[in-house]
């Protein structure tokens, strides 16, 4: 009880000393408090916003892994240089995955539902496409007229840097690309921009789920350009054989909308297939029999510049889109999908788990920065500490002498030090504790806005 009493004393007489190591030990706390605050914040942001998302997840060719393959095979590992032909034939010679293969992975237990999709490109006949990349330019129109004339464009999609027409060698590799867009939806959960309500059918109908008949549906845009109504028809055309037609009755006519915006800035202003107005919806049905005949009836071509084949057929890509009920589910997905089969040449990635890490990556960029404030404040308030009790300690050489000389024991001394170091920071903890716990919401918002608005400015 002396010491206690004493060290009171000690603490009362020492005013200055007192409140310096007081308002240390306080920034301290409440830096700790702050600091733990925004970390579990950014842990508990993440569990939740996870647990509420229904996930889907793709498999698509890791291409990474295949040039390092092929880099590595080159013999770059031991000194030499990267055979840069073997890295573009493993890119040109990878396959995509078959229907059949993506449904084998979609028996894995983690997988909620499947859907799938067929993606063709095409060019249309009479059918003119909302084509921002010659808005306002007369010229792109002649270069069209011109490239119709000595046959090496077709229609009305000239002037494309990404698709066939104007790519020079780049045709050989992948075909030509059209001015539409054809999505063969294996179902009605593959139409996914009308079950989220981005798109809408304004006029007619849906094609029936399944059905091998020659239906669509197309873009009230699209409509109002070329005057078309339900009911009528439109005729497409194989890019890469003017020849290969297929007709189509119009179903339904939809709103997008998100038309005019997304595409702002981006890919559509250079190619009209890019456009989401170009869109032209199909069953997989039947867009299905038409890449087969288009692949049965195809020659092989050999591109004078590049010296690589080109095939004829309509250009196709199947894509299959996993849903899973959570999180776990998704991450447990790759390891069962990899246990059926699944190359190393392919990776599994989800849009909606890539949007939401970078949604966090402001929240964990102000976690980090929150930790390492809190370890300097910690070093910094450590040193303070000590250089103040040393130097206490030497001021009151005169009195640890009194009180050996009365009898106290030297460990009795040290622990005097110790109960007014250990009573001032209780008392700062404890104030620390509250004025943290009030300072860390309103801190940790602005600071996170700071953050929200660096990385928008990034980007």
């Amino acid at each position: 009880m002396y010491i206690v009493k004493n060290a009171l004393r000690s603490m009362i007489r020492s005013k200055g000393r007192s409140i310096l190591i007081l308002i240390i030990a306080l920034v301290i706390a409440v830096s700790a408090c702050v600091t733990l605050s925004i970390r579990q914040s950014a842990v508990r942001a993440r569990e939740t916003g996870l647990s509420d998302l229904e996930i889907t997840a793709q498999i698509a060719l890791d291409r990474q892994s295949l040039m390092q393959s092929a880099r590595n095979g080159g013999g770059e590992a031991n000194g030499e240089p990267p055979d840069l032909s073997s890295m573009k034939d493993a890119l040109l010679g990878a396959q995509g995955l078959t229907l059949e293969e993506l449904q084998t992975y979609a028996a894995a237990p983690s997988v909620k539902s499947f859907y799938y999709t067929l993606t063709a490109s095409m060019d249309g006949s009479g059918l003119e496409p909302i084509d921002l990349s010659r808005s306002g330019d007369s010229s792109s129109d002649d270069a069209d007229d011109a490239e119709s004339a000595d046959g090496s464009g077709s229609g009305s999609g000239g002037g494309n840097p990404f698709g066939g027409k104007g790519m020079g060698g780049m045709a050989g590799l992948f075909g030509a690309q059209g001015d539409f867009t054809l999505i063969g939806a294996g179902s009605d959960e593959a139409l996914t921009d009308f079950v989220s309500g981005v798109c809408s059918i304004t006029d007619g109908a849906m094609f029936a789920e399944g059905t091998e008949e020659r239906e669509c549906v197309i873009s009230d845009e699209l409509a109002t350009l070329n005057d078309l109504s339900v009911g009528e028809t439109v005729t497409l055309v194989n890019p890469n054989d003017e020849t290969e037609t297929i007709d189509f009755t119009i179903a339904g006519i939809y709103h997008n909308s998100t038309a005019g915006t997304q595409e702002s800035g981006g890919m559509a202003m250079f190619s009209a297939a890019g456009d989401s107005a170009n869109r032209i919806y199909v069953s997989y049905a039947a867009l299905k029999a038409f890449t087969d005949e288009s692949a049965a009836n195809a020659s092989t071509e050999t591109d004078e510049e590049t010296g690589r084949e080109q095939n004829t057929a309509v250009q196709s890509q199947i894509s299959g889109t996993y849903v899973f009920a959570d999180a776990e589910d998704y991450e447990a997905f790759e390891a069962e999908a990899r246990a059926l089969g699944l190359d190393d040449s392919y990776s599994v990635s989800s849009t909606e788990v890539s949007q939401y890490e970078r949604s966090l990556q402001p929240l964990e960029n102000l976690s980090k920065f929150a930790l390492y404030f809190l370890i300097v404040v910690l070093i910094i308030g450590a040193v303070i500490l000590i250089v103040i009790n040393i130097f206490s300690i030497r001021e009151r050489k005169y009195e640890i002498g009194v009180l050996t000389a009365i009898g106290m024991s030297k460990a009795r001394v040290a622990l005097q030090f110790v109960t007014e170091m250990f009573s001032i920071t209780l008392a700062a903890v404890l104030l620390g504790a509250v004025i943290g716990g009030v300072a860390s919401v309103p801190v940790s918002n602005a600071l996170l806005e700071s953050q929200i608005t660096s990385q928008e400015q990034k980007s």
